[in-house]
């Protein structure tokens, strides 16, 4: 694919299926699995050997996890063997790393020190901003293969070639997701050292908005937003001493759109961050999300429901903001930056030195030629670009979408990108 060569999905409400999705579907007719909490912990103790998953809370939030997709009749069989699948790995992880810490308790005394925190709306920026400061070497971050297996596997080595067994899986499968569903790329990179959300650790302790994005699940959501998160802070915390006593810097790098309606547990969990806020048109937003979930949901849903997902991710960022809105002020002034997303576009080089600045992170010579090296290497629209209509594949007018964030953009100085 060119780059920035324009897509346009014309078959989102109306899926035309490839060979591999027709594949993966019928894959997953004929290897059904069972959703049940039992079923997944047997599979993790099998995978890894281990027993111990600690304090038993979590099996509470796993079983709301597993019941509302095993109960949702809409979910294709293949869909249900994903989400089975990636509760076995957060079960395995929270394995190995619980008998980690069992066996290396210094671990606990790591300290995770002046991180850069980007949050913000999803689909806002935050994905290129990290990476872009994640090009410093300095800085330690978290690539997707290493958030996918924190704690290395003992039985496993690298390979002749010397890479980690772990880069291979997350590899493997990424291949095989672009192979199934090709425009992810275009929307959304998972590669393996792309650099991922902190999110991804909560998933061990069963307790993060991740399954806003993976599944159809509105309990989840409100019994998530009706529990205080700051127990899974603070584990997702630890994970990132196991990932920094693994490899060592300084400080971190990190990125997460979650933060945002949970900066009180952000903020008591890393009090020393400095913590930059990207802002964007809600509109761009949730189409964009809309359409990038609707796309995706041919394959693990019976229908693609293209109005279910604008419907609930026009609720999903107003709730996001209402919260950010009533929280901001617990945010340090002087380590604290809000971004605008044009302004970011127009000369995203000069907006990561003024965060620099904040960070009071030396720019060097160096640091800024990595920097331009990653941008050098990943231009805008490499993958192509998918072009967005929310009118005709939403049957929805932007400025109706856009009604319920008065609220926002009276507070900030976006700029509307979609009329």
């Amino acid at each position: 694919m060119s780059p920035a060569e324009k897509i346009r999905i014309d078959d989102l409400r109306d899926p035309v299926l490839n060979d591999l999705q027709k594949a993966a579907l019928a894959h997953g007719e004929a290897n059904p699995v069972d959703l049940s909490l039992d079923a997944v912990l047997a599979r993790a103790v099998q995978v890894t050997g281990l027993e111990d998953f600690g304090a038993p809370d979590f099996r509470e939030r796993l079983s709301l996890w597993l019941s509302e997709t095993d109960e949702n009749s809409e979910r294709t069989a293949f869909g249900r063997m994903i989400l089975f699948n990636d509760c076995v790995r957060s079960a395995a992880n929270r394995l190995r790393i619980r008998d980690l810490l069992k066996r290396h308790p210094e671990i606990h005394e790591v300290e995770i020190s002046r991180p850069i925190i980007v949050i913000g709306l999803p689909r806002s920026g935050t994905t290129h901003l990290v990476n872009l400061i994640a090009a410093d070497q300095r800085l330690r971050s978290m690539p997707l293969w290493e958030s996918q297996q924190p704690v290395p596997d003992p039985k496993e080595s690298a390979g002749p070639d010397g890479v980690d067994p772990r880069w291979t899986r997350s590899e493997a499968a990424w291949q095989g997701f672009r192979a199934s569903s090709p425009l992810i790329a275009s929307m959304h990179p998972m590669n393996p050292d792309h650099i991922h959300e902190e999110l991804e650790l909560q998933l061990p302790d069963f307790s993060s908005y991740n399954q806003d994005w993976v599944t159809r699940a509105p309990r989840w959501r409100d019994y998530y937003l009706a529990h205080d998160q700051r127990p899974h802070y603070q584990y997702m915390k630890t994970v990132l001493k196991i990932l920094q006593w693994y490899r060592p810097r300084d400080r971190w790098i990190l990125k997460c759109p979650q933060h945002l309606e949970q900066l009180g547990p952000l903020t008591e969990t890393f009090p020393d961050a400095t913590i930059i806020v990207t802002h964007r048109d809600p509109v761009s937003v949730i189409q964009s999300a809309a359409t990038m979930l609707s796309y995706g949901a041919r394959v693990t849903y019976t229908s693609p429901r293209p109005e279910w997902y604008l419907e609930y991710w026009t609720d999903r960022i107003r709730r996001l903001l209402e919260t950010f809105v009533r929280d901001r002020q617990l945010l340090p002034s002087e380590r604290s930056l809000d971004v605008l997303f044009h302004d970011f576009m127009a000369d995203d080089l000069a907006m990561v030195e003024r965060i620099y600045e904040i960070a009071d992170l030396p720019m060097t010579k160096e640091s800024r030629e990595q920097i331009q090296a990653y941008l050098r290497a990943h231009p805008r629209g490499k993958e192509g670009q998918v072009v967005y209509d929310l009118r005709k594949d939403f049957h929805a007018e932007p400025d109706e979408v856009r009604a319920p964030f008065d609220f926002y953009l009276n507070r900030f100085d976006v700029r509307l990108e979609v009329s």
